[in-house]
Order: structure tokens, then C-alpha cells, then sequence
């Protein structure tokens, strides 16, 4: 054998080695990628029904809030009806305040004057009561 033979031999062993000395931790290794997988396949199984519950719930609270927005949509409309409806009640308040206005002074003027009319014929009256007293005591000194 020549040299080049042996070199060649003890390069092989070396290899040979080298391979024996890397196999146990390349074994170790997938051993962890094994557990590892089967963590994550555990994991995956698990988080997949929790996933579709609160599919399901979003997909419920989404009917719930869609149900609030139509109710809410149709309590908007009765409230502008509402604001309509107060609107016009404002302006017959007030029309009916002007007529009210109208009226009173209207009736004021005739019930002043007939008012006066009635104090001038009780003065009016008074007045002929008093003379007629006094006339009727003069004539009853004078006798």
C-alpha cells in the first residue's frame, strides 16, 4: 500500500468517525422536531373548536347587533315623526296664543267702557240718592 492509500484509509476512518461522532446528536434532534410536531399538532387540535365556538359567537353578536341597528333605525324614524309632530304642536301654541291675544284685547276695550259705564251710573246714582236725602231732611226740618 502506498502513501496515498493510507491517507486515503485513515481520511475514510476519520469520516467514519466523524459520522458516528454527529449521528447522536442529528438522532437527539429528532427526537425534539417528533415531541415538537406533536405539541403543535396537540395545540392546533385543541384551538380549532375554540375557534369555531367564537366563530359562532361573533356570527350571534353580529345578528344581535344588526337586530339593535334596525331597532335603532326605526326608533330614529319615531323620533323625527316626533320632532314633527312637536313642531306643528309649537305653532298652534302659538296661533293660539296670538288669537288669545286678539281676543283679550278685543274684549278688554267693550268690557273697559262698560266697566266705566257701570261706575258712572252708581256715582250717578249715588249722587241723586244724596241730593234726594238732603231734600228729604230740608223738608222735614222745614215742617
Amino acid at each position: 500500500m502506498s502513501l496515498g492509500g493510507v491517507a486515503a484509509l485513515v481520511a475514510s476512518g476519520g469520516f467514519v468517525v466523524l459520522v458516528l461522532f454527529l449521528a447522536v446528536p442529528i438522532l437527539r434532534a429528532r427526537h425534539t422536531v417528533d415531541a415538537a410536531t406533536t405539541a403543535i399538532c396537540d395545540a392546533a387540535n385543541r384551538t380549532t373548536p375554540m375557534l369555531e365556538r367564537a366563530n359562532t359567537t361573533i356570527d350571534n353578536l353580529n345578528t344581535a347587533l344588526m337586530q339593535v341597528h334596525s331597532t335603532l333605525d326605526g326608533v330614529n324614524l319615531q323620533l323625527a315623526r316626533i320632532d314633527t309632530i312637536t313642531e306643528n304642536v309649537s305653532h298652534v301654541s302659538a296661533n293660539v296664543a296670538n288669537l288669545s291675544t286678539v281676543v283679550s284685547a278685543a274684549a278688554a276695550s267693550p268690557l273697559a267702557k262698560v266697566a266705566a259705564f257701570g261706575y258712572g251710573i252708581r256715582r250717578a246714582v249715588g249722587i241723586r240718592r244724596h241730593i234726594a236725602d238732603e231734600a228729604e231732611i230740608r223738608e222735614q226740618r222745614s215742617h
